[in-house]
C-alpha cells in the first residue's frame, strides 16, 4: 500500500505533468502567513509576474497578491461570493470587489490591460497597472448570480 505522502508526491507529479495549477491540490491552505513578503504559502499565481498566496481561517479564504519582489500590494477574504478589502499592501486603497469599490478614486488611467492575477474557478483577482504608477486590484466572483438585488449596479 503507498504511503500518504507517496501519494501526494505523485498526484503534484501527475499535476505539474498535466500542467495543472497547484492550488487545484493543495489539501490545507495555511491559516497564518497573511501581510508577509514571502510566506510559506503555495504562490498560486495564474500570472509569472505575481505572486498569489491563499490562507484558510474560520471558513474564509484569504487572497494575498505580492508583485515579483515580494512587496504585497493587496488582499481580500472571501467566503459564499461575498467579498471584503483588508487593509494591508501597498495597494489596498485600490482594492475593489463586488460588494465594495476601491477607497480611494484616481484620475490616473490603465497604462495596460488587466492581467488576471488569481482564478480558482470561483473567484478571479485581476492587476491593473495604472498610469501614476499604481496598481488597481479587482475581485470578482465567477459565480452565476441568483439575486438580482446583489447583482445591481453597485458592482465595480
Amino acid at each position: 500500500m503507498m504511503s500518504k505522502l507517496a501519494s501526494r508526491l505523485t498526484l503534484f507529479a501527475i499535476s505539474v505533468a498535466l500542467g495543472l495549477p497547484g492550488a487545484a491540490f493543495a489539501a490545507n491552505p495555511p491559516s497564518t502567513g497573511l501581510g508577509q513578503a514571502w510566506p510559506n504559502a503555495t504562490d498560486v499565481s495564474a500570472s509569472p509576474n505575481y505572486h498569489a498566496y491563499v490562507f484558510v481561517l474560520g471558513g474564509i479564504q484569504y487572497i494575498q497578491i505580492n508583485d515579483l519582489n515580494g512587496n504585497v500590494l493587496g488582499s481580500v477574504g472571501t467566503t459564499s461570493g461575498q467579498f471584503i478589502t483588508l487593509p494591508i499592501g501597498k495597494f489596498a486603497q485600490f482594492v475593489s470587489t463586488p460588494q465594495q469599490p476601491a477607497a480611494v478614486t484616481t484620475p490616473a488611467t490603465p497604462s495596460a490591460a488587466p492581467t488576471t492575477v488569481y482564478n480558482d474557478g470561483q473567484t478571479t483577482i485581476t492587476s491593473t497597472p495604472m498610469s501614476d504608477g499604481t496598481q488597481q486590484l479587482k475581485a470578482a466572483s465567477l459565480a452565476t448570480c441568483t439575486d438580482p438585488a446583489a447583482c445591481s449596479s453597485n458592482s465595480p
